[in-house]
């Protein structure tokens, strides 16, 4: 599997862009200036969530990395994993929502859709067919139960 950039970079870039494309693209701003501060509460959840999903790989004892899923010893299918396939992904993705309250602009939250997007097909995607090949129908009906994003 080639895998070319790695997820927190695809957030990193998004972050940018989204910078970028409110500085570019002012569309109405959605929030005062002085709410700005409300950009850590899902900043705050965003990297729980990360956190949560990073420890539940280590206590299964297999590997998170993002190159090389079939590395996988175990099936992580409990605690954040019973409600998202990617809770790490969802994470990022609340921590880019934390950058757009932050920015304050509509323009920004424009990018999220496509964040989603790009990271199901450049990554997802690719993770999927890879644990499907290691962990067959175990992996299959976790597919049916679970949404990939939540």
């Amino acid at each position: 599997m080639k895998i070319r950039i790695p997820p927190p970079i695809y957030a990193l870039m998004f972050g940018f862009f989204m910078w970028m494309f409110e500085a570019i693209f002012p569309l109405f701003y959605w929030l005062p200036y002085a709410w700005r501060g409300l950009a850590w509460l899902p900043a705050i959840v965003g990297l729980i969530v990360v956190a949560i999903a990073l420890v539940q790989f280590m206590q299964q004892k297999t590997t998170p990395d993002p190159f090389h899923p079939e590395r996988a010893r175990e099936l992580v299918i409990s605690g954040l994993y019973r409600y998202s396939r990617n809770p790490m992904y969802l994470g990022m993705l609340i921590l880019l929502v934390a950058w757009a309250v932050y920015l304050r602009n509509m323009s920004s939250l424009l990018l999220l859709p496509i964040f989603m997007w790009m990271l199901t097909t450049q990554q997802i995607l690719f993770e999927e067919a890879a644990l499907r090949d290691k962990f067959g129908n175990s992996y299959e009906a976790y597919l049916k139960r679970v949404r990939r994003w939540c």
